[in-house]
């Protein structure tokens, strides 16, 4: 249990994910023992954890709190803000709120968990209003690269917290509303005691741009290209499906979408209204039907991921959909940080097969969702709360948005870690201590600690390799046949695994041979400790070993 007792007569802080790092947001916000939570996402595992794919906040915390816990308010339908609702909320059971396009998209992933009919999804309207406890909430829109994305304006007796979520500038989004900059600069008139704000983008200057030019821009693209054309985005970004929509009419073609979350995301948004007027969408066995010149494919896995379109497309596995030469694949998304090795296996298979590449790099073909410092400005100037806690960062980008923050003259800024408890009121704003804080992993049908023992025991089967070794001694421990010795993951050759074996017999035999015979006690840690000494004195590696001992007793007369 967590020990710590924090005060019920302060406002509170707590993220229990995204500060420190890109994704897995968990917020938390308590006043009076009661809490409310803004967010609650995931992110996706690296090459750090093998055989995972989706990582997510330890709740620990809340969830021994979970009878005070009043709401959980997702800000919009992008994974690392709503991904793990469907995981966590029968660890925490408190009702969810969400705009409209938000929760259709939570509906589905409900629905496949088996829980559509337990979570209390209560749909909230575009710039509504909900009160919980002390917490009064109010959705105030924002741009981003998915419709409803939403700061909270949350009001308490000692002051309004501004939450962005994720945003951005742009008065040519294409889908959804624009930013409501009156209503921002209203609350700032009225006062703001402190703003937990996005900090993606705090090292670029300028503002993230405008997803009206991407449309122009990609239009020209598909316009120049003869073969066929592939487009691979987030399939959240309904602005972009609705841009390439566009730019394939006008380039006389159709769109064809590839990939489950790609048709999911159009559904829902019709669902809600948007996408109306975009011309009908094909199947993926539809446009494969169509002259190459006449389509232009949509695609999932924009990050390389194994089980997306794009990479199946490129691997020849898909069961319609096929890239080869003359053809063109548009990476149309930020290639985020972590994913340029796969991002790069996978440009290099297309390449080989003689596809033209475009991404980020080499042409215009995105913007980003994430506000620039030019565009962070803006929003101090209409909020000017008196604290800033930037989060939605790595630590570096979180100092770099507190050096800003400093620069624009706000009173005190604070730099939270997963874990850390602030006090925003009353009296100034500091850091009060800490909770606990770490990440789950989707294990098979399991949620299992990132740093518990399975996954632990992985990683080093992955970088050192395994071995068991099986041996029969009599009653007075000597060895009744020469061990059976399994080895994996070593780096020995076939030609010179016998000098692999040979050593570890050896091992064994002195082990035997410098022990009491009889001796029992602790054989077999002996045994592992010199079968591991000989395989890192031979290889360099460490690898897990297992010693099966068995000890043949005599027959009684």
């Amino acid at each position: 249990m967590t020990t710590l007792e924090l005060p019920t007569d302060a406002l509170l802080f707590v993220p229990l994910g995204g500060s420190g790092e890109i994704g897995m947001n968990l917020n938390l916000y308590g006043l009076g023992g009661k809490w409310i939570m803004a967010d609650l996402g995931i992110s996706f595992a690296d090459e750090r954890l093998p055989g995972i794919d989706v990582v997510m906040p330890e709740p620990r915390f809340i969830e021994e709190r979970a009878e005070d816990l009043l709401g959980i308010i997702i800000t919009h339908a992008h994974e690392d803000h709503y991904g793990a609702v469907a995981h966590l909320w029968p660890r925490l059971r408190a009702p969810v709120f969400a705009t409209p396009f938000t929760a259709e998209l939570l509906r589905g992933k409900l629905a496949e968990a088996g829980l559509e009919a337990q979570v209390p999804l209560n749909v909230v309207p575009l710039g509504g209003r909900l009160s919980l406890g002390p917490f009064d909430i109010e959705y105030i829109r924002l741009t981003h690269s998915i419709p409803e994305s939403n700061a909270l304006s949350i009001t308490t007796p000692l002051g309004r917290v501004m939450h962005t979520g994720d945003w951005k500038l742009d008065r040519q989004p294409l889908v959804g509303q624009t930013t409501d900059e009156a209503r921002l600069q209203a609350l700032g008139d009225d006062g703001v005691l402190a703003m937990v704000c996005d900090s993606t983008n705090v090292f670029n200057a300028a503002a993230s741009g405008s997803e009206g030019d991407v449309r122009e821009s990609l239009t020209e693209l598909i316009a120049a290209r003869r073969g066929g054309v592939a487009v691979a985005t987030f399939a959240s970004n309904v602005a972009r499906i609705e841009t390439v929509a566009h730019a394939a009419r006008r380039c006389g073609r159709q769109v064809a979408l590839v990939g489950r979350s790609m048709q999911r995301t159009v559904r829902a948004a019709r669902a809600v209204g948007y996408l109306e007027e975009t011309a009908h969408f094909l199947s993926d066995e539809e446009g494969a039907a169509l002259p190459r010149d006449k389509v232009v494919f949509l695609c999932t896995g924009s990050q390389g991921e194994a089980r997306g379109a794009t990479s199946r497309i490129a691997a020849g596995d898909h069961p319609h959909v096929s890239l080869g030469e003359g053809d063109c694949a548009i990476f149309s998304s930020k290639i985020i940080p972590g994913n340029e090795l796969r991002l790069a296996e996978l440009h290099n298979t297309l390449a080989l097969a003689g596809v033209e590449i475009i991404t980020e790099k080499n042409h215009f073909v995105h913007v980003s969702g994430h506000p620039g410092v030019e565009e962070l400005v803006k929003m101090y100037q209409w909020v000017r709360t008196q604290i800033a806690v930037p989060v939605h960062g790595e630590a570096r980008h979180l100092i770099e948005h507190r050096r800003l923050a400093h620069e624009l003259q706000i009173a005190h800024t604070i730099v939270p870690q997963n874990g850390t408890v602030v006090r925003l009121a009353p009296g100034p704003a500091q850091i009060i201590g800490a909770v606990p804080a770490g990440r789950l992993v989707v294990d098979g049908e399991r949620l299992v600690p990132d740093d518990g023992r399975t996954i632990v025991e992985r990683r080093r089967l992955l970088f050192n390799g395994h071995v068991v070794v099986s041996l029969v001694i009599d009653e007075q421990g000597r060895p009744v046949s020469a061990p059976r010795i399994s080895a994996h993951g070593i780096p020995m050759e076939d030609g010179n695994r016998k000098i692999l074996e040979d050593a570890i017999t050896a091992a064994i035999k002195q082990v035997l041979e410098g022990r009491d015979r009889g001796a029992r006690a602790g054989l077999g840690e002996a045994l592992r400790i010199g079968v591991r000494r000989t395989c890192r004195a031979l290889t360099g590696k460490r690898p897990i070993v297992d010693i099966h001992l068995i000890r043949l007793e005599k027959e009684k007369s």
